[in-house]
């Protein structure tokens, strides 16, 4: 959705919104019209229009219609109108983006079918997609902020590389939240507060508001503020389990969660502010300070277990986690003779703590691998076994602290619009630091076989990861006639990444090569037992792009676009791996962006081809820790199409959908070379690093990649009417998104090995269906919404916390005949009434 309609009157109307397509027919039917009075007939002949959408999408200010990329814009009315309260919701509604979260805070976004899947873990890959607010980038390696959307100007997505204005992460895709700014020429405040249930759980609320204080004439203050609780609608289901460790005293031992087990237990309470100032030094310079926090505390997991039900699981620790964040921003603007000037400085310091239960793991291990019979309260080091009667629950759970930094500097240079010749030039720097710790523990375990120093921990990672990079970068259009312009870009970057610390067990021989038996040092780092690995990948290189861009009238106009992207390499958390190298994006693009019947109607596309050579990959390995490996090449081919139409009046519509061909352009092998480059042909025999003869490619060349379904879309509709003096609405939102895999890996590397693909499988398409009502009077409104009105089962996907070699086996167990598979659901329907105000 790109634009909102105005009727050419005097007095301002609420724009179009969304409209389920069973619902038209009632919005149009004679009762609705029967309402309308002769006078309110007569206004609805008259001319409407597609208002002009502002985006700074390429560094400057443009009409959206102009831009010679694939954009999608949610201005702030369209933002209230579809009850957007966070990402998920605005997601929904981009055909190019697609979202896998294991729960608030955690989500990963993906744009255009660029996704390997398995990203997001505290020392994986950068994220593929980068987001911004305003001048600020705020992805973190775990992924993006979960920022409560209130008060925002516009939510601008840009599709395809964007590698030469904003670099690093912006391989695929930019998103950009655009704040409402500090306005010195008047006071207003707004609001609003709700009340929500949501099906299967409980009520659950949101208040909002903001105020705008002049403080001069050349200066002001707004100031945002927030508090929302997202009701539970999963259950830890009472249950209990036996572990079969070896022990001749026992034989077994049982576990329930009866001082855990909870209904709608993973509940959100998410609390936040923003303030914003602004200084106009004079008619050319403006200072804009700003700083935002928010605190979010989740209850439970946002995952089920089919096997207990729907919207149920069964876990046997706490889970529970606090996410505080804050950043502190600076932007300053201003004229050096006709150029304008850009300084944007940002801070950004995000704390997470952690409690999960990770007693799958434990379970898996023991029943069907039989590690857990070395977990002891008396541990023999002479034997090498539990002293009789000295076993204890080898079940697990993850106590968790991360801390983030990121700091950011960007000054451009760019030159008047209105010239033939005009560029954007600048310099960026940035550097980011993550600081891991995470406690995998066992309850009464032996300090024999604890990690030294650190109490019922039989794994312990320590570890600082730091990731920087700084580039020059540039864009220059010239107008070759009046109609015909040809702009090129560059961006020179270099990357300088570093991982290091402790992973592994403590000094009690159960492994070799990791934990105090793996120490290049012997003096201790940061309270754990000493340095396991200290590894750093540098890199540079270039980024291009050209455009072409020819306007066939002041109403269509057609271009066509290389442009590169990239995403940094890093180094691996099992230090004794490779590093894992900068995967890159070509992208060969033709669009359109045009608007008919006297500007009521625009329709807006794009087909494009990217190539993604070495693609980052992470999977499952060994104890569970991701590992990430450059895996040779693929090809995704698209089309994206974007229609906004002012029927009338009253009735307008929106509608955006997507197609991709992603796919492997040459066969996955599983490992790389000495340089860390994909091995590129293994067929059935080649030996593999370790020796072993494997049966061919894990993924061959033609299979799909994960994540990212063949198509998704949506259709929207809003019709008002008036009654006296308010204004009525119904409007509705249908989306749909088709059938996506799981993992890349389809192939098993050796005999009888299960891969994740047959464990986990794919996940199911979706369709949800919303709709709301409501009224406008004066400063007033109110809204009554039903989201998910089908209460579709959405799946947005699917784990494991165990290699699939050993879920895979599980037919042992009982229970799980196909092994534990978890699935991630987005939210069932939920029904709310909203009333604001805005003065």
């Amino acid at each position: 959705m790109r634009h909102r309609t105005t009727r050419k009157t005097p007095q301002h109307r609420i724009g179009r919104m969304p409209l389920a397509a069973a619902i038209i027919a009632a919005l149009c039917s004679p009762l609705a019209m029967a309402q309308e009075a002769p006078a309110q007939q007569e206004q609805k002949d008259r001319a409407v229009t597609l208002d002009a959408v502002t985006v700074t999408a390429q560094k400057r200010e443009e009409n959206l219609q102009k831009v010679p990329i694939s954009m999608q814009v949610l201005g702030t009315q369209q933002l209230q109108e579809l009850q957007v309260r966070d990402a998920e919701d605005y997601l929904r509604l981009m055909p190019s983006v697609s979202l896998e979260t294991a729960g608030p805070g955690f989500g990963q976004v993906y744009m255009r079918g660029v996704a390997s899947g398995g990203d997001g873990n505290h020392s994986g890959s950068l994220p593929s997609v980068g987001i911004y607010l305003d001048e600020q980038p705020i992805t973190t390696i775990q992924g993006a902020l979960d920022l409560h959307v209130f008060d925002l100007a516009r939510v601008e997505t840009l599709s395809g590389p964007q590698g030469t204005l904003y670099g690093a992460s912006s391989q695929s895709g930019t998103i950009r939240l655009i704040t409402n700014k500090p306005d010195p020429s008047g006071f207003a405040t707004g609001g609003g507060i709700e009340l929500n249930s949501v099906s299967h759980g409980g009520l659950g609320y949101v208040t909002e508001a903001f105020v705008n204080v002049p403080l001069s004439e050349r200066s002001a203050l707004r100031v945002v503020g927030w508090n929302k609780k997202d009701a539970g609608y999963i259950d830890n289901v009472f249950g209990s389990r036996t572990y079969p460790y070896w022990d001749a005293d026992t034989g077994h031992g049982t576990d329930d969660n009866r001082e855990v087990a909870e209904d709608d237990y993973n509940w959100v309470e998410t609390t936040g502010a923003r303030a914003a100032l602004r200084f106009d030094l004079d008619d050319n310079w403006t200072i804009t300070p700003q700083f935002m926090a928010q605190k979010q505390i989740v209850n439970g997991a946002f995952a089920t277990d089919p096997q207990v039900g729907d919207y149920a699981l069964t876990h046997f620790y706490k889970e529970y986690s606090e996410d505080k964040w804050w950043q502190g921003a600076l932007t300053v603007t201003g004229k050096v003779g006709n150029f304008d000037l850009t300084y944007a400085f940002s801070h950004l310091k995000r704390d997470d703590f952690i409690d999960q239960d990770y007693n799958d793991y434990g379970f898996w291990y023991d029943a069907v691998a039989g590690y857990g019979a070395y977990f002891c309260s008396q541990f023999d080091p002479d034997a090498f076994m539990c002293a009789p009667g000295g076993s204890t629950n080898p079940s697990q759970f993850i106590h968790g602290v991360d801390g983030y930094s990121k700091t950011s500097h960007e000054l451009r240079l760019a030159s008047p619009q209105d010239q033939r010749f005009r560029f954007v030039a600048g310099v960026f720097w940035q550097d980011q630091k993550h600081d891991i710790e995470q406690r995998y523990m066992i309850n009464d375990l032996d300090p024999q076989q604890w990690v030294e120093g650190w109490p019922d921990t039989i794994w312990l990672t320590q570890q600082d990861r730091r990731d920087r990079d700084s580039a020059v970068f540039g864009e220059a259009s010239f107008d070759i006639t009046d109609k015909l312009t040809l702009t090129a870009g560059g961006r020179y970057f270099w990357v300088d990444n570093s991982l290091k610390g402790f992973f592994g067990y403590g000094d009690w021989g159960w492994s070799s090569s990791t934990g105090e038996a793996g120490c290049i040092s012997q003096d201790d780092y940061e309270g754990a037992p000493c340095l396991s690995f200290d590894k750093r990948v540098k890199e540079n290189d270039f980024l291009g792009k050209v455009n072409l861009n020819y306007q066939i009238d002041d109403n269509k106009m057609v271009y066509a676009i290389w442009s590169q992207g990239y995403r940094p390499g890093g180094i691996n958390r099992r230090g004794t791996l490779p590093p894992y190298l900068s995967d890159y994006l070509d992208n060969f693009e033709f669009g359109w962006k045009t608007t008919w019947l006297d500007n009521r109607l625009s329709f807006n596309g794009a087909v494009f081809e990217e190539r993604w050579k070495d693609f980052q990959f992470s999977i499952i390995g060994p104890n569970g820790l991701t590992e990430i490996r450059n895996a040779n090449q693929a090809r995704i081919r698209g089309l994206e199409l974007d229609v906004n139409w002012a029927v009338n009046y009253n009735f307008r519509l929106g509608a955006g959908l997507s197609l991709y061909d992603a796919e492997l352009t040459k066969d996955y092998c599983g490992w790389t070379d000495a340089n860390g480059k994909p091995v590129t042909s293994c067929p059935n025999g080649t030996l593999n690093p370790d020796g072993d003869a494997v049966l061919g490619p894990q993924a061959p060349a033609g299979t799909r990649l994960p994540v990212t379904s063949k198509g998704k879309g949506f259709l929207t509709g809003r019709y008002t009417w008036d009654v006296g003096a308010a204004e009525w609405y119904v409007q509705g939102v249908v989306a749909h998104e088709g059938k996506r895999s799981t993992d890349l890996r389809v192939a098993p590397q050796f005999p009888g090995e299960v891969t994740a693909y047959a464990v986990k499988g794919d996940l199911p398409a979706w369709t949800t269906m919303d709709v709301s009502a409501g009224f406008r009077w004066e400063n007033y409104t109110v809204d009554f919404y039903i989201k998910n009105v089908t209460d579709e089962r959405v799946v947005q996907g699917r784990f494991t916390q165990c290699p699939e070699s050993i879920c895979g086996a599980s037919g042992v167990v009982a229970e799980y005949p196909n092994g534990q598979v978890y699935e991630t659901i987005g939210l069932p329907r939920l029904m709310g009434i909203r009333f604001g105000w805005n003065f």
